[in-house]
């Protein structure tokens, strides 16, 4: 063998020698990892001996070694069954052949992994068809302001939608889907309906006062029987809130009086008593209500409503938009067709889902998400709906645990025509109906909220699998996690909620989603103060890098100048960057981990901010093309998440959400020129001492450039730095500068005073003379000498040695203290 000695060929005897293959091979990995066996390296015979025992490279990754040197010995032996070539150098017609070349071996890429409800593990995301995926949401039911369990819903699907188009570059279809027929929708606009006629008719006092007593009535009989205590907490507040407002009322009513205090009482009432009216006279006169189009309003008022809100929010619209008002008699073709697959049943006008025929029947399984709770008698009659579980109703069914598809309607009701009499859709048809419609027998992607899973998608599974007759209608189930309150639980019912449009008064779009990025979108999160604190922090600190990035940007270079030779410092970095970007990308495999992804986002501004620091220090400018590679992955990963909304190269933009307007390219370069100029001002008030032009200055810099958004940074030696920033969080830094330095005012004039008061007592105990210093304690002391010093204690006994002792000592420092404020008088430093 060409290049091949004794003393260096390797000794494959231990090795060959393993009768079992699979150890053979881990021996020989272990051996080749100490052994070069790249391009050129010497083959001997023992390699040749070794190779044939081989048929092919091993699978595993971390047989690496082996399956690099299986590949350079096969480029000069062929197969391992083939007969070896001379291993030498081949010469052909003069000339030499290239030497042997193989790829590099590599780890596998990691494939992306999503929690699924249906296992409760991540599993690897394959979509049924290549790239393409579809993905059905279930929309909110719309009978009230959305809150902040929407959002969490609604964006953290939006973040999962984002990243599967714009990272993994899937085609993502969406659907979602508007509720607006349901049980919660009918009750809530036949009560809107009624009390406004009531408001209408303006009752007198007297009358509103014996209303709200006939209300309060049943109302106190449901507080009693209310075992929650939540609830029950809820509707003692609301009594007692109902009574406080009644109490003015009730004499001024006895005695027929009236005015405009009355009737500004009566409002007050009016309005403190809206719900338990409105509950009161739904119960004498909700069966009275039959136009349909009392029930078509309030869906669509607050459908808008919600829309408007998933547009602050910056969530993508859905591809496809489906209401339930609207797919109705695609509605009742499926659960006619349930009926007809023998897994639905006719009793009464309504329709209901055979549970326990279905579970019985082969290639079925109903509770797939909660098995545990199945039976579960009160989940179950709330997804029913509260106009939906009389025991009227309740006997209609074979067994508890079935389920309405179709609803026959009550007076008060809306009701659209279908085989089986008037009636309505049963809530969980609806999505199966829509979804099976649009996206067909099997769904890439079901997405919800974590309260969703039991009874609802357990019931969505359980009829479209009937529908379908399969039993793989979602392949992925994700649910996004709860939603509290400053550590509380979020419920409408409870009336402990935040609606979107209250939270986006407090804080933008965009800080609303970097606290829900700082969390797994399938865990619970707390909408709290400390979580919105967080997000500010890491808004703050990406903002101040990207304008720091783009300051540096701005400094005029040649460009030539642009390129600048690297040293260790910035290889460190790019070294760090690299890892980062793996790493990102490794968490967003992970189930997309946001979380993880924003913590090494951060990491890594946070090497670049001590990279740039110590550039600083030493008065060198940093690297301008790596900063700004850094800067534009982080901008790109942001807009990928849906943090920046608006188009922009670098950094958030400045120009307010939602507009096409960005105002740092029209501005910055007339910033620049009066930053400029106002260093050429205040360098000549410094050389000729005018205190009063660099006090004009410092009110341009604090004062009124940040009304404007505009931020400028003095720093000794270098140039002005200037950064646009948004105008709101300029005057917040200002009142909080203010307050720091009021504050620290205080805490001088707070240690000014104890140090004069320090002096005071001081001074006064100096004043004491030493032989009157003991006198006043005749609490303690009862005979003195005539130095002043005492002899004998209170009971007459004469003092101890050691007390006498000490006591001369106090006495002699007093003397000291008392010489010094008399030198003090003399030299008349002392008043």
């Amino acid at each position: 063998m060409a290049g091949s000695s004794a003393e260096h060929a390797p000794d494959y005897r231990s090795v060959l020698s393993i009768s079992d293959e699979a150890a053979r091979v881990r021996a020989l990995n272990e051996h080749l990892s100490t052994r070069s066996y790249v391009q050129g390296f010497s083959l001997s015979q023992a390699d040749v001996d070794a190779f044939r025992q081989l048929s092919g490279p091993p699978a595993d990754a971390q047989l690496f070694h082996v399956a690099r040197w299986f590949r350079h010995v096969a480029a000069i032996l062929g197969s391992p069954r083939a007969p070896a070539p001379p291993c030498g150098l081949q010469a052909s017609r003069g000339r030499r052949t290239q030497p042997p070349w193989s790829p590099p071996a590599r780890s596998e890429p990691c494939q992306l992994r999503l929690y699924n409800s249906l296992t409760r593990r991540k599993d690897v995301f394959v979509p049924q068809d290549w790239r393409r995926v579809t993905w059905y949401c279930c929309g909110p039911t719309v009978y009230d302001a959305s809150h902040m369990g929407h959002a969490r819903s609604y964006i953290s699907f939006d973040i999962l939608r984002r990243v599967l188009r714009d990272y993994f570059k899937f085609d993502v279809f969406y659907c979602m889907n508007i509720t607006d027929i349901d049980d919660k929708i009918i009750k809530r606009a036949r009560q809107n309906y009624l009390f406004e006629q009531y408001r209408e008719k303006q009752p007198q006092a007297a009358q509103l006062l014996e209303d709200v007593h006939a209300a309060l009535q049943p109302f106190s009989a449901k507080l009693r029987e209310t075992s929650d205590p939540d609830k029950r907490q809820m509707l003692e507040r609301l009594e007692r809130a109902v009574r406080l407002a009644a109490e003015p009322l009730e004499e001024p009513a006895r005695r027929g009086l009236a005015g405009e205090e009355l009737d500004g009482r009566v409002q007050v009432l009016l309005e403190e008593a809206k719900d338990l009216l409105s509950d009161w006279l739904d119960s004498i006169h909700g069966s009275e209500v039959s136009d349909n189009s009392i029930f078509s309003k309030l869906p669509k008022f607050w459908e808008a409503e919600f829309h408007k809100d998933m547009e602050a929010l910056n969530v993508l619209p859905p591809d496809v938009l489906t209401r339930v008002s609207e797919y109705v008699p695609e509605i009742v073709d499926f659960v006619q067709k349930i009926v007809d697959n023998g897994y639905g049943y006719v009793s009464h006008g309504s329709v209901y889902f055979d549970t326990v025929k279905f579970a019985n029947s082969e290639g079925h399984c109903y509770g797939k998400l909660v098995p545990a709770a199945v039976g579960d008698q009160k989940a179950l009659q709330e997804g029913e709906g509260d106009l939906s579980v009389s025991a009227e109703r309740l006997s209609e069914k074979r067994s508890p645990s079935d389920f309405a598809l179709w609803k026959a309607s009550k007076p008060g009701e809306p009701s659209w025509p279908c085989p089986w009499g008037k009636g309505r859709p049963g809530w969980h048809i609806e999505c199966s109906a829509m979804a099976g419609t649009l996206l067909g027998a099997s769904v890439d992607l079901h997405g919800g909220g974590f309260d969703l899973r039991f009874p609802h998608h357990d019931n969505e599974l359980a009829q479209s699998e009937a529908y379908f007759e399969n039993d793989c209608w979602v392949r992925y189930f994700l649910h996004t996690g709860h939603l509290t309150i400053a550590g509380c639980k979020m419920s409408k019912s409870l009336k402990n909620f935040i609606t979107i449009k209250d939270a986006l008064k407090k804080h933008s779009a965009r800080q609303l989603r970097l606290a829900f990025l700082m969390h797994s979108w399938k865990d619970a999160l707390d909408y709290s103060a400390n979580t919105m604190e967080s997000a500010l922090q890491c808004e703050k600190l990406l903002n101040e890098f990207f304008l720091n990035v783009k300051d540096l940007l701005r400094a005029p270079v040649e460009v030539a100048g642009q390129f600048e030779k690297w040293e260790d410092k910035e290889m460190e970095l790019n070294e760090s960057f690299y890892d980062k970007k793996a790493a990102v990308h490794e968490a967003l495999c992970d189930n997309v981990d946001t979380r993880t992804v924003l913590e090494e986002m951060r990491a890594l501004v946070g090497q670049c901010n001590l990279y740039m620091a110590a550039r600083k220090a030493a008065r060198r400018r940093p690297n301008r093309a790596l900063l700004e590679s850094v800067a534009r992955y982080l901008t790109h990963m942001l807009q990928i998440f849906g943090v920046i909304e608006e188009e922009s190269s670098l950094g958030f933009p400045i120009g307010g959400p939602g507009t096409s307007l960005n105002l740092e390219p029209t501005v910055m370069p007339y910033l620049q020129v009066l930053s400029e100029f106002r260093e050429g001002v205040r360098r000549v008030a410094r050389e000729h001492g005018v205190p009063e032009v660099l006090q004009l200055s410092d009110a341009l810099r604090d004062d009124v450039l940040p009304e404007l958004g505009v931020r400028f940074e003095d720093h000794e030696g270098l140039p002005t730095v200037v950064k646009l920033v948004d105008r709101d969080t300029l005057l917040r830094e200002r009142e909080e500068k203010k307050r720091a330095e009021e504050e620290k005012r205080r805490k001088k004039e707070e240690a000014a005073r104890k140090r004069q008061e320090q002096e005071a007592a001081r001074l006064a105990k100096m004043k004491v003379p030493p032989s009157e210093m003991f006198l006043s304690e005749s609490d303690k002391y009862s005979k003195f000498d005539e130095n002043g010093l005492p002899t004998h204690d209170t009971a007459g006994k004469e003092l101890s040695k050691g007390q006498a002792k000490k006591l001369k000592k106090l006495f002699e420092a007093q003397e000291k203290l008392h010489k010094e404020y008399l030198q003090l008088v003399q030299n008349g430093s002392v008043p």
